[in-house]
This record gives C-alpha cells, structure tokens and sequence, in this order.
C-alpha cells in the first residue's frame, strides 16, 4: 500500500490567494508555538460544494465522508495541449474504466507544465468542454478531482472581469449543480501508478459553507473496491 500526497501547498504569497499568517504564541512569553492562519476557502486545495454556484444548494453539512472518500477512477488526459479543450471523446476514451459511484481523478499533469503561482498556470490551461462534463455527469460519479483550471472561464479572474453567467463554467454547472463534489487544485496526479486507486479528500468541518479547505491524497494498493 502506498500513499500519494495530491494537495497543493498553502503559501503566504500567492498572488491569486491571499493567506494572512502570524505567531500568536511563541516559546518565550506562552512556553507554546501556536500559529493562526486565514486564506479564502476556496484558494489552494479545496472542496466545493454546491452551495458554491446554487443559492439553495446544500452546504457542506450534507457532505458525508462516503461521498468524499471511496474507490477512484484516473481519467487521464494528458495529451491535451495547452490553451485547449478537455472535449467528451477524449474523456469517454481515456474513461472507459469509470464505474457509476466513482470519484474520478482527471488528470492533465498540468502542475508539471505551469506553476501555480503564475498566471499562465490559469491563461495558458486546457479546460473541459459543456459536452465533457455532461459524459462525466451521465457517468453518475458521485465526485471529481481536477489539476488544472478546468473552467474556461476561470482565466478571467485574473483582469477582475464580471463572472460569466454559470453554464459559461461546465463543470460547475453540469457536475456540482447536480450535486457531484468538486475538488479543485490538485497535483502529483502522475504519482498514481494504475487506472484505479482509492481517493480520500477530507475537507475541514467547516459547517454551514460553500467549501472548504482539504487535504487529497490517492492510496495505491488498496484492494477494497477497486479490483481491476
């Protein structure tokens, strides 16, 4: 059994994500080390849920762990160049072993081509296309994973432009809309060795929100409920 570390590390500096971070206590007044940190739920690894894009959506109160835990599927689509489109063809081939119930891991490997702390890591992604993330609904995954931006939309956050309306963000509104859970800002994907692993993302207990801040890793070897 092996364990792969698939979250993105939370930085001080971010241009994107602002993370406010200080010493509360130190050893020589408090005898203790406490630091306090803050950053946008939403900035780094994280969780969506669909409270996210829909005013009644549910919260992550409704999120159990066995919706955010289980068998994984790696949907690789690494063979997208940059600045293009994740279409449906390319999903359903590289798909084929996708079992309704899964957590798909799509993986382009884009954190090897684009760090995440520029912004050519969000101008210059590949993004998934309205008929993508309508294969990937039908499928009946129960969550996703992404490494990459995988709105198209998402690079214009960076000029401060008003948000598109939200079917202009397919994943957003055919997978977490319809209540398939989002987790976004992953890496290390090519560290996952097979077609199948075991997926845990565990996001903060954060009640009543429309996300939250979690820690992804994939077990490798792990037999229950992901036999070939």
């Amino acid at each position: 059994m092996r364990i792969v570390d698939l979250s993105t590390p939370i930085v001080e500096n971010h241009f994107r994500w602002p993370v406010e971070r200080r010493m509360l206590r130190n050893h020589d007044e408090n005898n203790v080390q406490s630091t306090w940190a803050g950053w946008i739920a939403h900035g780094f690894t994280h969780m969506d849920s669909p409270r996210h894009v829909v005013a009644d959506g549910f919260t992550t109160d409704a999120i159990s762990m066995d919706m955010v835990v289980g068998p994984a599927a790696v949907v690789d689509v690494s063979a997208v160049a940059p600045h293009r489109p994740v279409t449906a063809d390319m999903v359903a081939a590289a798909g084929a072993h996708v079992r309704e119930g899964d957590i798909v891991l799509l993986r382009a490997r884009w954190d090897e081509k684009e760090s995440i702390d520029t912004e050519d890591f969000w101008r210059n992604a590949p993004y998934v296309t309205t008929e993508a993330a309508e294969w990937l609904r039908d499928a009946k995954i129960k969550a996703i994973a992404f490494d990459f931006p995988q709105d198209y939309c998402i690079r214009y956050f960076l000029t401060g432009e008003k948000r598109p309306p939200l079917p202009e963000h397919p994943t957003h509104y055919h997978l977490l809309r319809n209540g398939i859970i989002m987790f976004e800002y992953l890496r290390n994907m090519v560290a996952i060795e097979g077609e199948r692993t075991f997926f845990v993302g565990l996001p903060l207990k954060l009640p009543d929100s429309d996300g939250a801040p979690a820690r992804a890793i994939a077990i490798d070897g792990l037999k229950v409920g992901i036999a070939e």
